[in-house]
């Protein structure tokens, strides 16, 4: 049952660290069961292509910035060089993605997703918002942001940045 009232953060004891208390386990548990069901719709369809996880965040990140670099996706998704490289081999033996020569360093290579690729991505991603927004439309309309801010919030503070800028695109001028 989950509770009407979220309880506060703060330690029921004024001279007590809450990470000396109980574990979050209900917060624990439903980050398991929200992340198994957010990812059930995608593996369905991946599983067709002979697809797994990895395929798709690749797919993801490349259709979404175009251009992306071996370093950068590395840098994203923190997966082994030979991880990335057995998918990558894959997603372009199967015309989703397709890597080119960079033009200012011929060393680099830039990845791009097909339109096959684009397709597929988008498919996905349609599928995880419509669940996304199912949740969201049972809230409060600022729900998006307070959630937004929660998750940002959840990711270690010297990655934020970075991984705002990925997300959100870089800051205004």
């Amino acid at each position: 049952m989950v509770p009407d009232a979220i309880p506060a953060l703060k330690s029921q004891q004024p001279d007590k660290d809450i990470l000396t208390e109980q574990p979050a386990y209900d917060l624990i548990e439903l980050f398991f069961f929200a992340y198994r069901d957010f990812v059930s719709d995608p593996d369905r369809i991946l599983d067709e292509y002979g697809f797994g996880r990895a395929h798709h965040r690749v797919l993801h990140f490349v259709s979404r910035q175009p251009g992306l670099t071996i370093a950068e996706l590395l840098d994203i998704l923190r997966i082994t060089k030979q991880s990335l490289n057995r998918v990558l081999k894959e997603l372009i033996e199967k015309d989703f993605i397709e890597s080119r020569m960079g033009t200012s360093d011929r060393r680099q290579r830039l990845l791009f997703a097909t339109a096959k690729g684009r397709d597929l991505a988008l498919k996905l991603a349609k599928l995880q918002t419509r669940r996304i927004m199912r949740a969201l439309s049972e809230m409060e309309p600022e729900a998006k942001d307070t959630v937004s801010r929660y998750l940002l919030r959840l990711i270690d503070p010297d990655d934020s940045a970075h991984v705002k800028q990925l997300v959100f695109g870089p800051p205004e001028t």
